[in-house]
């Protein structure tokens, strides 16, 4: 058989221990250290409260567009969230990556392992939370998840809450959308987690994963133990340069593609499409959003413009669940793993929570 060697990609902000180095350290070290971290996030509070009335000046006085216009709505749009949304990723991207650095692949393993099932399923819903994964990392996830015991219902738990129940998304989503959309958002994917993982487990689908799964070892890869504060600083600035590095495209275009719905798309256009009125626009949000290649972040301002042009909440919600947790390259990559039947499951059982979570929310707000 043809030997494996999977590892975490750069965007999980993880690698393997011997690979992360924490030093040589931050060159300042205790109350300067501290000292500099409040300055640079009062500095950050500071860029960040005038953003809108730059953007305003830039658009329509420095650029002469005319207020109200499409082109100048949509411009103003573009100016004003592409530094907000980049900024509030880099802070929730750093704080997790601080949070992070306490938290390993092998002790989320190990923490998982034997546990019963019921339980599994929500402390694996709730640990997807705070160790994120992107979808390039679900093969080497998986191998060292059912090689190290982990029951696959527990796992598929895991697998779904990473990359949907965001911790940056739900920070960013916080930023822009207010405390009530993000509780909603983390309530809803960590009960899809939740369920989808424990009917799977239900169903004994194990000889549906592939046989040399259980064979394999995908490593330890993860934060080094034993981190000074320093070296824990490091990691967090380390995943600042990862992951917004690789997703700040996507972030721009997913901007770009809201400046534009927001600049010229008509609101009693959009309520028609995607209003709570339209029985066929959950279903349609979610098929829409299986194909698209982006992440939280990236969809984020999409969302945040839809909202702001009368689409549903539940229709929202749903499209953007749809895109993290079923996007089709993420399906494919899962082939490696994963037979036919089980990955059609899977993506049904999280498919029908989606639909389910986006129909009641229209109907009860």
């Amino acid at each position: 058989m043809e030997e494996l060697n999977f590892k975490p990609c750069a965007c999980t902000a993880k690698a393997e221990p011997e690979q992360i180095s924490i030093a040589p350290e931050l060159p300042i070290s205790g109350k300067k250290l501290w000292l500099a971290m409040g300055a640079a996030l009062i500095c950050w509070y500071a860029i960040y409260s005038q953003l809108l009335g730059f953007s305003k000046f830039a658009a329509f006085d420095l650029m002469g567009l005319t207020p109200g216009s499409h082109l100048g709505e949509a411009i103003q749009f573009f100016i004003y969230d592409t530094p907000k949304v980049l900024m509030l990723l880099v802070l929730a991207v750093f704080g997790i990556g601080v949070i992070r650095s306490y938290v390993t692949v092998e002790w989320t393993r190990k923490v998982l392992a034997g546990r019963r099932e019921s339980a599994g399923n929500v402390l694996a819903a709730l640990l997807g939370v705070v160790t994120p994964f992107c979808s390039c990392s679900a093969v080497p996830l998986f191998i060292g998840f059912v090689a190290g015991g982990v029951p696959l219902g527990v796992t598929f738990s895991f697998l779904i809450s990473a990359p949907m129940v965001n911790e940056v998304a739900l920070i960013m989503l916080y930023g822009l959308m207010g405390w009530k959309v993000a509780a909603l958002y983390f309530i809803t994917g960590i009960t899809i987690a939740v369920v989808a993982g424990w009917v799977i487990g239900r169903l004994k689908m194990e000889k549906h994963v592939e046989s040399w799964v259980k064979l394999a070892n995908a490593g330890n890869g993860g934060p080094a133990s034993g981190m000074t504060v320093e070296g824990r600083i490091k990691f967090g600035l380390d995943s600042v340069r990862d992951i917004v590095g690789k997703v700040w495209l996507y972030v721009v275009m997913g901007i770009a593609a809201g400046a534009a719905i927001h600049g010229y798309v008509p609101q009693d256009m959009m309520a028609s499409i995607m209003g709570r009125e339209a029985w066929w626009a959950v279903p349609a949000s979610v098929l829409l959003g299986i194909p698209m290649y982006t992440n939280a972040a990236g969809v984020i301002p999409i969302v945040d413009a839809l909202l702001g042009k009368g689409a549903a909440l539940g229709t929202v919600l749903a499209f953007m669940m749809s895109v993290i947790a079923l996007s089709f390259p993420e399906m494919v990559i899962l082939r490696k793993v994963l037979k036919p039947r089980l990955i059609a499951v899977f993506v049904g059982v999280v498919a029908c929570g989606i639909l389910i979570v986006g129909y009641i929310f229209n109907m009860i707000i």
